[in-house]
C-alpha cells in the first residue's frame, strides 16, 4: 500500500505539471494574436515557477533505486596518520551528525572507536528518514583532508585521509539468506563510553562473513544478544548492498567505466591551507566556504553526485 501511494502520488504531481504547462502554452498562442504584453509576462512568470517546481521533483525522481528509500548505516574509518587522520574521522561523523540533524533524520550509535589521543578510529551510525540511503549512497569513498595540522608544534601542513562506506539497512520484505556455516561470530569486550557494564563483559559482537570478507560489529547495546542481531542486520543489508553494486555494474556501462571506490580513490578533497575549498573530484561542484561545509551544508554535492550517478550528466 505504501508503495501504491507513493506511485500515485508521483503520477498525480507529473498529471498537474503537464496540465498546467499545456494550458499556459494555449493561452500564450491566444495571446501573441491579441498582442496582450501584461498577460503574457503574467504567463512567463507561471512557466519560470512551473520550472523551478520540475527542476526540484526531478531531483526527487533520482530518488528511484529499488533501497534509496530506506534508512542507511553510515561507517567512517581514520586512514594512516594515527591522530591527524583520528580528528578528521571525527571532522566528519560530525559533519554527517549535522547534516542530518539538518534534514530532521534520527542518528544511532552503533559502534565507537575512540582515538589513542584525540578523534575517533572508527564510527557507524545507523540514520534513519525518508530516503536516508538514496541521499548519501555517492558518498562512499575516501575523503582527503589539507590542513595545518594542530597536533605539529611546528605548524606544518597535513594531509589526511578517511573512508566513508554507505549501505541501505534492510527491511523484512528482502531475503537474504545467509548460510551459518559461512559466518564466524566473535563477542569481545567494548571500549570507549557505556558504563561499567559495557566494558567489563563480553557483550560486543563481531560477525565474519567469510565467502566475501565482509565484517561487521556492534557494541552500543548492554546485551549481547541485542548487539548480535544488530551485527546480523547490518551482515544482510551489507551483502545486499554489494548485490546492488553487482546489477548496477552489470547493468550499466558507464558505472563499469568509473574507477572502482576505494583506499587511495578520493571522491571529495577538503583543503583549510593554504587556501579554502572543497572540491568533489566526481562532479567538479565547488564550496570556497569549508566551515558550512563541515557543518552540514552538503546538499549540493549530494544533489551534484546522485544526478552523475543517475544520468552520468
Amino acid at each position: 500500500m505504501q508503495e501504491r501511494q507513493r506511485l500515485e502520488s508521483s503520477i498525480e504531481v507529473f498529471n498537474r505539471l503537464s496540465n498546467s504547462l499545456n494550458e499556459y502554452v494555449e493561452m500564450l498562442e491566444l495571446t501573441d494574436s491579441e498582442d496582450d504584453i501584461i498577460l503574457v509576462g503574467e504567463i512567463e512568470h507561471s512557466l519560470l515557477s512551473l520550472e523551478n517546481e520540475c527542476s526540484s521533483i526531478e531531483l526527487e525522481s533520482l530518488l528511484s533505486g529499488e533501497a534509496d528509500h530506506n534508512n542507511a548505516f553510515l561507517e567512517i574509518h581514520s586512514g594512516a596518520g594515527g591522530t591527524e587522520s583520528q580528528d578528521w574521522t571525527e571532522m566528519l561523523y560530525r559533519m554527517y551528525m549535522r547534516w542530518a540533524d539538518r534534514k530532521g533524520y534520527k542518528v544511532k550509535s552503533i559502534s565507537y572507536s575512540a582515538g589513542e589521543e584525540a578523534g575517533i578510529k572508527s564510527v557507524n551510525i545507523q540514520i534513519t528518514g525518508i530516503n536516508a540511503y538514496g541521499w548519501l549512497k555517492t558518498e562512499s569513498g575516501v575523503h582527503r583532508l589539507v590542513r595545518i595540522s594542530p597536533f605539529d608544534s611546528n605548524a606544518r601542513r597535513h594531509t589526511s585521509f578517511a573512508s566513508v562506506w554507505v549501505y541501505p539497512v534492510i527491511d523484512d520484505t528482502i531475503d537474504i539468506n545467509v548460510l551459518e556455516s559461512d559466518v564466524r561470530i566473535d563477542t569481545y569486550r567494548a571500549s570507549g563510553a557505556g558504563g561499567q557494564h559495557v566494558n567489563t563483559t563480553d557483550s560486543a559482537v563481531r560477525i565474519t562473513h567469510m565467502p566475501s570478507g565482509i565484517v561487521v560489529q556492534c557494541q552500543n547495546e548492554r546485551s549481547q544478544h541485542r548487539n548480535k542481531d544488530t551485527a546480523w542486520v547490518m551482515l544482510r543489508a551489507r551483502l545486499y548492498e554489494q548485490e546492488l553494486k553487482k546489477r548496477e555494474e552489470e547493468s550499466s556501462e558507464i558505472n563499469m567505466q568509473k574507477t572502482d571506490i576505494g583506499w587511495g580513490h578520493q571522491i571529495r578533497s577538503y583543503v583549510l591551507h593554504p587556501y579554502q575549498l572543497v572540491k568533489d573530484l566526481r562532479t567538479n561542484i565547488e564550496s570556497t566556504n569549508p566551515d558550512n561545509v563541515l557543518d552540514g551544508d552538503i546538499d549540493k554535492f549530494l544533489e551534484a553526485a546522485l544526478a552523475n550517478k543517475v544520468t552520468a550528466k
